[in-house]
Formats: C-alpha cells, structure tokens, sequence
C-alpha cells in the first residue's frame, strides 16, 4: 500500500491577494512561485476576514463561531450572565484540529509560527499570562507534538513577547534574533526530526510577516527601494494587468477605484518615506520566501519532497490599520516596552522616522494595502472580495505534475477536509469525552485529477458585523452598518455593480439562508454585549462605494 502524504501548511499573515510573484506582484517569492509552477493555483480561496476567526476554521475545517473563536481573543458576553459560546475567544472542546485528527490516524505532528486562538495576552503585564490553563490552551494541547512561537497576535520581530517552545516560555537574550528566520529554521528542524521516525508528518508553519510592525533587515530592504517611487496607482495598474495575464483573474473585471481614503499618487508628500514603508513590506515577505526556500530544500535533502503536500495562503486581505502614536487600537502601550539594551520604541507612522529597525513600529497603511488586494475592494475585516480573498496555492509532485487554476470558489475549512481525504483519516464524532461538531468544509482532493471541482454548499461570512454569504456565482454581501449588496462574481467579481434593486427575489432568499446559518452556527449579531464598538479602532473607517 503507498506511504500516506506528509503535509506542510503554510500561512501567511495580513498578506494581499496579490502580494506573490505568481499572483501578479513585482515582490520577490522565487520558493512560493516554484510552488506554483508545478502546482494549483486557486483563484477564488477565501479566508474568514481575520487573522483568529481564519486560523480556527483553519485549524478544524469549521466556521470560527463553531469553535469559539467568532471574534478574536477576547471573552465577549462577561462578566455580565449573557452566554455567548461561539465568542469565547479560544477554541472550544467540541472541535478538534488538524493536529488532533491526525496525531490519532499515526501522523507526527509540528507547529512553528503564530498560535492566537488560545485566549488573550496583556503585553503590558508577564505576570498575568497563563498559557495552558482552561481558556488559554496551547498548541501542544490541542495535539501538535512540538511547538516553537508566539502565542500572542502581533510581536516586535527582533524582539517578541509570548514566545514558546513547546510548553515553556521564552526570553530571547539575543542581538541577531528575527522572528521570521527563527519560525523558518525551527521548521527545518522539525522536519529533521519527523526523519528519524517512519511515520508520516503534518506540520503547520504559520508566519507573522508581513503583518504590522514594518520590521526587515537592511538588506531585504535595500532590494525594494525605490521601486514603489511610483506610486499605489501604477502598482494597482500594473499587477492587475499581470493578474489577468496570468490567467488568474477574467479580463472583464474591472479593477475597483482607488480607495475613497486614499490619494493619487501624486498629491503625495514624502514619496520617498511612503517608498520605504512599502519597500519594508515587500521585504518581509521576501524573508518569509527565503525561509521556505529553507524547508523546500529541506524536504528535497531528507527525500521527503515528492510524497509531501505544501499548502500555502495567507489569514486576510491586506490590513489598512494605521498605528497611531496615543489613540486608536492596538494599544501603543502594549507594544511599547524598550529595545532589551534600553532604547525607546517609537511607536506610531512617524515620517521623522524610518520604518525597518527594532526601535520602530508601523504599519504599511491604508493606500498600500489597498494595493495589496489589488483588484477587489476594502480590507482586512471586511467581507468584501479585499477582505476575504487569498492566494492559495497545492503543490504535490508525487500526484501534480503540472500547474493549473482552479476557479471555484473554495473556503478556508475546506483545507483540514481536504487532508483528511489526502491522508484517508478518520474524522472522530467524539474526542476526550467530548462530543465533536461534524465538519462544515468540504474536500476538494479531485482537483488532483479533474483540474475542477465544485463546492454544493454555500460559503458564509460573519465578523464585526461584515456579513457575506457565496452561493455559486452570486454573492451576498454587507458592510457593518450598512444594507445588503448583491453580486454576480461571474460577471463583476471586484463588486462594482450592485444588483441587490434588479434581484429582489434572489436578494430576499439569499438573505433568509444567511439567517439559517447564523442561528445553526451560533453567530450573534453586532455589537456583542457587552463590549461596544468603535468602526475607528483598527482601521479608518473608509471604502470605495459601489456605484
């Protein structure tokens, strides 16, 4: 009987859709491309808006208010007696993970890189983190046999809070720490490990590039400056024009405006400073790329490569968050401790600053990630096409021998169903003395074979009040706040043309199976008691209308 496949799931953070070379970018990713060029590319994958809703229906194949993790890290309903299960900000004990699922089909099983669906830190106080207590459970709790990273959200690349291995804390004591490196070679080191024993391997590699603060070494950097001297537009221009010639996007689609909150290029003062920040960004990911040029050629050494699946997408759109110096979430507190030899972080997108090096902290903002999800609209968060849509690419030798699209719309949760098919696992009904919710995504292993595939369910959508739901080539879709819009992704997948008046009908059942799905999956209606909500928190509250 043929060995069962390893797998090697790799997660991008805050990362466009068009952020790769063979999604259209002018960023450097010759490892990711190459997985491309003798893989599947999906053109219509889409996440859960947010960095911990995508990664629960990642990790258990479910809708994220399934597993406890609707909103983020946060407990919403205390300490008043409302009880809201689907927000309780860590992922329950009715589902199970990939890790779990296979460690008990004789998988081994790694993670290295970014947890954040075990409860909430406070950056500011040590003293209060307590991982691997009832609403704060690790990765190796949740079935990975090893784990080396931060169990927060965000970190200092150079110097990050919350990291561990395996169960222990750490403190990095080290001038030539850089997170990304650190995530890449302790994946090389697990993979070394999962050699010395006959099983198969699954392990999860879930990167914080290019999420905010804008951290790079100098040499990444240098590669990158000047190229963004011209501007978001041309940027939006050009890699919609690669999109489409690549096959990848119709060429009928027109690219959304430009974003209402952003600017010409040319009104811009201090290009060169706007340059940069971008230029930093570009090199984050351009370090995440050469960490897994670091594993590929791993796999390759140990002959691991042609029976392993490498799976590679990122949890969200682009994120638009603007780091202020005083106001505004994320807190500036949380992340202002100094350098460990005493220098001050300068927190905020300061122009009298250099984005890059340890003692900064910024973020790319809001017209470059507006390039990022190039051509769609909106953000990270939102639930538009911008905010939901990622690259995602399957590559398997022993099975793939040559690339192609695959242009159905697929879903995040789709990915642990898909492996468990690769890996003939048995998905359990009970776990622990627990009973398990029956998987909600849907595998789509024939894309191996048949090139195609298509989902019979349809995709829903709940976070911070963004609503959506993708039923064949309709979409429903609304801004928190505002009303329903309705969309056929056929013709007008950058949702540019609003049918919601001209379908009525449509528009009326669509909505009456969104409100089905939220009663099954215990979503809530915006805003959660008894938290409140502000639309100006993370990001500026801004979008391009549809006309």
């Amino acid at each position: 009987m043929a060995s069962k496949p390893n797998f090697v799931l790799i997660l991008a953070d805050d990362m466009g859709y068009s952020d790769l070379g063979c999604y259209g970018s002018e960023i450097n990713t010759p490892n990711i491309d190459s997985l491309a060029s003798n893989g599947i590319r999906f053109s219509q994958m889409y996440n859960s808006a947010r960095c911990c809703p995508s990664r629960a229906a990642l990790l258990t194949g479910l809708n994220p208010q399934q597993t406890g993790v609707g909103h983020m890290v946060s407990t919403f309903g205390q300490p008043t007696s409302i009880n809201v299960p689907g927000y309780q900000g860590y992922l329950n004990e009715t589902s199970v993970t990939i890790a779990e699922v296979l460690k008990k089909n004789g998988y081994q099983t790694y993670m290295s890189g970014k947890w954040h669906v075990g409860g909430g830190y406070d950056l500011t106080d040590a003293s209060t983190w307590a991982p691997g207590n009832k609403t704060h459970p690790t990765p190796v709790q949740r079935g990975f046999d090893k784990f080396f990273g931060i169990v927060a959200g965000a970190a200092n690349f150079f110097h990050p809070k919350t990291l561990m291995k395996d169960e222990n804390l750490l403190d990095i004591d080290t001038s030539d720490f850089y997170l990304t490196d650190a995530i890449s070679d302790n994946a090389v080191s697990m993979l070394e490990d999962s050699s010395k024993t006959d099983n198969p391997f699954f392990m999860h590699v879930a990167y914080t590039a290019p999420h905010w603060p804008l951290h790079a070494y100098e040499e990444d950097i240098a590669r990158y400056v000047g190229k963004y001297r011209q501007g978001w537009d041309k940027i939006r221009t050009s890699r919609h024009e690669e999109l489409k010639g690549k096959g990848i996007l119709d060429s009928k689609w027109e690219i959304s405006p430009r974003n209402s909150s952003s600017r010409p290029w040319g009104a811009v003062e201090e290009q060169d400073w706007e340059d940069l920040r971008m230029a930093v960004y570009a090199a984050m990911i351009d370090r995440m790329d050469q960490g897994i040029g670091k594993i590929l050629g791993k796999l390759k050494e140990l002959s691991l490569d042609e029976n392993t699946v490498v799976m590679f997408l990122s949890d969200n759109g682009g994120c638009a968050e603007f780091l202020a110096e005083e106001t505004e979430r994320p807190t500036p507190l949380q992340y202002s401790s100094p350098t460990p030899d005493g220098r001050k972080i300068q927190i905020g997108n300061n122009r009298d600053f250099k984005p890059g090096p340890d003692d900064t902290f910024m973020s790319y903002d809001l017209p470059w990630a507006n390039a990022s999800n190039t051509p769609f609209r909106l953000f990270k968060r939102w639930t538009h096409e911008g905010g939901i849509s990622t690259p995602f690419i399957f590559n398997w030798p022993k099975k793939i021998k040559r690339s192609s699209i695959v242009h159905e719309p697929t879903h995040i949760m789709d990915i642990a169903a898909t492996i468990y098919d690769a890996a003939e696992a048995f998905y359990p009904k009970e776990h622990n003395g627990n009973q398990i919710t029956p998987l909600e995504g849907s595998s789509f292993l024939e894309v191996v074979d048949k090139g195609t595939w298509s989902r019979s369910d349809s995709i829903f959508w709940e976070h911070e009040g963004s609503r959506a739901m993708r039923n064949g080539e309709w979409k429903l879709v609304s801004e928190v706040g505002e009303g329903w819009e309705l969309y056929n992704m056929t013709e007008d997948r950058t949702e540019l043309n609003n049918l919601a008046e001209k379908e009525k009908d449509r528009l009326l059942k669509m909505q009456k199976s969104y409100k089905e799905w939220m009663y099954r999956c215990g979503v809530e209606k915006w805003p959660i008691p008894p938290q409140t909500w502000n639309p100006t928190m993370h990001a500026r509250h801004a979008h391009s209308s549809a006309r």
